[in-house]
């Protein structure tokens, strides 16, 4: 063989190499909350290194169960496993589920008035309250006396709420919880609950729906839908009794007190935060990991995204209404992630 044939080969030989690597595919699911953020990523992240991220915005509920029956390489909530999914998920995929937070965002109470331009304020109690059926009407005296010299329409607010398993509804009924007795005790949180009242839509893109095309609707999105979609959404008063909009500054403040400390396994949840400025309704939202991977490509693929998303990914969460993670908690992040392997093998 001479040199102008060995070189022609390996030229060949690099082309198909380059060719098989561009087309490694991870498939995922879960979360609509970070949706925003999750397309822009996978879409830069196939630009630069030709892995295609395929994912599905579906909802945390389905994500959890998705990465339990093994039918995604990774998963997506705002909501944090429980004990017993993780439990279920070890017995059925063979190895732990690791929680690695991404970014940080701010759920947004979230109305259509058409008559009123001043932003409504809102606390928790009466937000329970509209929720439980107990304050039906736009002019309710208690919405009233919240908003002093605004007026308010004779109108009957609908609700809006999830009709699917979803970590927004997670984060969200987790906050009622804790400022609204009567919801703790009738309701309580989680991805799914027993709604008393409202209409029900899939995803944040289905409660966003609702809200602009429903006059006198009232429910609860993720910032970035809000801002999307061109929907009024209200201050609320936190922990501290102060009124604050959900922005990347306030949603960080609610960070403020974990991001030092926190669990071992990153499950953090931080509604009701203390501090002036704590947005009340704020959250982290996950990958749902598997700690040992069979396929190696694969496991070498999502381990360098993952990198990449920490490094790289979160100078583009406030242009998309996300607050980026603390650099403590990236760190822990980074340690996660370099704990995968493939079939027990560290991944170099």
């Amino acid at each position: 063989m001479n040199s102008k044939m060995y070189s022609l080969l390996i030229i060949i030989f690099g082309l198909f190499s380059s060719i098989g690597s561009a087309q490694v595919q991870l498939n995922a699911a879960g979360a609509t909350f970070p949706y925003v953020i999750y397309s822009k990523w996978f879409d830069l992240y196939n630009q630069q290194t030709g892995v295609q991220i395929n994912y599905q915005s579906i909802g945390s509920g389905a994500g959890i169960r998705q990465i339990i029956e093994g039918t995604v390489d990774f998963g997506a909530s705002d909501g944090p496993m429980n004990d017993k999914q993780l439990a279920e998920a070890k017995r059925k995929r063979g190895t732990e589920i690791l929680h690695i937070p991404t970014v940080m965002g701010g759920i947004v109470l979230s109305y259509n008035l058409p008559s009123v331009s001043k932003v409504l304020k809102f606390d928790g109690q009466t937000v329970g309250d509209i929720f439980l059926g107990k304050i039906t009407m736009w002019n309710d005296k208690r919405i009233l006396e919240l908003n002093p010299g605004v007026k308010l329409p004779d109108e009957a607010i609908l609700v809006a709420h999830r009709s699917d398993g979803s970590g927004t509804s997670f984060i969200f009924t987790n906050y009622l919880s804790k400022v609204n007795k009567e919801w703790a005790e009738k309701v309580g949180f989680g991805t799914s609950v027993n709604w008393p009242v409202g209409l029900g839509g899939k995803g944040n893109e289905g409660v966003s729906g609702i809200i602009k095309q429903t006059p006198g609707s009232f429910g609860y999105v993720e910032l970035a839908y809000a801002v999307q979609n061109k929907l009024q959404y209200a201050k609320l008063k936190n922990k501290a009794g102060n009124f604050v909009v959900a922005n990347f500054s306030t949603v960080s403040a609610a960070a403020e007190g974990v991001a030092n400390n926190m669990p071992s396994d990153l499950r953090a949840i931080i509604t009701d935060a203390p501090g002036k400025n704590s947005y009340p309704i704020s959250g982290f939202t996950w990958l749902l990991v598997y700690k040992n991977m069979e396929n190696k490509q694969k496991a070498e693929a999502l381990v360098k995204f993952l990198y990449w998303a920490m490094e790289k990914g979160e100078a583009y969460a406030e242009a998309l209404y996300y607050a980026p993670l603390p650099k403590a908690v990236i760190k822990l992040c980074e340690e996660k992630i370099a704990s995968i392997t493939y079939n027990g093998h560290k991944i170099k």
